[in-house]
């Protein structure tokens, strides 16, 4: 199984949070799936970082250096993507958690997320609680 894991999920699982689910923690940690971050989860990371955030407090340079340590993959954002974006219903207006759900449909893999808004979108977003 493909893996897309939305923003608070990769901060929630390189930090070994107790906030990650237990059922995400199984599937992270099952050698069988392919685990992936996209370009853009660096960039609202990075943005939210730079604007002293408190939920995004993490280097994101040193996060990009501790990832590939973790062995997941890193999904870049490609000009098709962006453009899938104008495709979607006004259902979320996060740009970071839009680029996402496109991302993962185009890909195809399933997006893990802990926002309610993003599962409005349907398949393949999966709710983690």
């Amino acid at each position: 199984m493909r893996l897309l894991l939305d923003t608070h999920i990769l901060l929630w699982a390189i930090g070994m949070s107790r906030r990650l689910p237990v059922a995400t923690r199984q599937l992270l940690e099952n050698p069988e799936h392919e685990i992936y971050y996209s370009a853009a989860n660096l960039w609202e990371i990075a943005i939210k970082h730079s604007l002293g955030r408190p939920d995004f407090q993490v280097d994101p340079e040193r996060l990009l250096a501790v990832l590939p340590e973790m062995d997941f993959i890193e999904l870049p954002i490609t000009a098709g993507h962006a453009a899938a974006v104008a495709h979607l219903p006004a259902l979320h207006k996060d740009p970071f958690d839009r680029l996402l759900i496109v991302q993962s449909r185009m890909e195809p893999m399933i997006l893990l997320t802990n926002d309610d808004l993003v599962i409005q979108y349907g398949e393949p977003a999966r709710l983690m609680d």
